[in-house]
């Protein structure tokens, strides 16, 4: 049963190869073998399209074995022209809107950088998003600040407020993240500190009838001091 790779083996049979390097799954998993399927990412993809083009494949050749229209072939290989490297290397493996990348060509490259470690931070690689941040983005920060910005669907007054409101979101975010890894530790270190404390029983049961209120809050306390809740 072939898991992956129909459009290879197509084409190794068109150059009538009898045999070809392959991963062999040899245990029955019985539910899926999903984590066995590589799925392209949009910068992957146009590295890829863009060797073909340099090996003399043809941009329709291409377009038919992805299933896609010519000029998004063309645009695709083009998609990272004026992309600052630091960005890319940040978008390199996520499921990136290739529209996301006409967007941040609008910007700076110190500013594509911190767009992509924004939208990284909260896991959307979407147009929409995309163009949020840039609505966001203060006018020296674009790429061409001579120029307007205008954004579809928002206002100039609006674009003022969400500039305003996204520096001050960025640096509450720095501020979080500076102390994250601290407060993490203190958190699973209390936690387990009272999770002690409350198993023994008769201090649970002091507190259950005495402060129900504070019991509940410890047993809260216990429930996300884990690494993993506190995530």
């Amino acid at each position: 049963m072939l898991l992956d790779g129909h459009l290879r083996l197509h084409a190794i049979k068109e150059e009538g190869k009898a045999t070809a390097p392959c991963i062999i799954a040899d245990d029955d998993e019985a539910f899926t073998y999903n984590k066995r399927v590589n799925r392209l990412a949009t910068v992957q993809e146009h590295y890829m399209i863009q060797r073909a083009l340099d090996r003399g494949v043809s941009a329709g050749m291409i377009a038919a074995a992805l299933g896609i229209d010519v000029k998004a072939v063309q645009r695709r290989s083009k998609m990272l022209d004026g992309i600052a490297p630091e960005a890319v290397d940040i978008l390199k493996d996520r499921p990136v809107n290739p529209q996301v990348f006409d967007t941040l060509r609008r910007m700076k490259p110190e500013r594509q950088f911190a767009t992509a470690e924004l939208m990284a931070s909260m896991n959307n690689f979407t147009a929409t998003y995309a163009k949020a941040i840039l609505a966001a983005t203060r006018q020296e920060d674009l790429a061409r600040p001579e120029r307007p910005k205008k954004v579809k669907g928002v206002t100039p007054e609006q674009m003022a407020r969400m500039e305003r409101e996204l520096e001050s979101l960025n640096k509450d975010f720095r501020a979080v993240e500076a102390t994250f890894g601290d407060d993490v530790l203190h958190l699973v270190l209390a936690s387990r500190y009272i999770e002690r404390l409350i198993a023994n029983d008769a201090i649970a049961a002091y507190l259950k009838g005495k402060h129900p209120e504070i019991l509940a809050e410890f047993r809260n306390i216990v429930a996300a001091g884990t690494l993993d809740a506190a995530a």
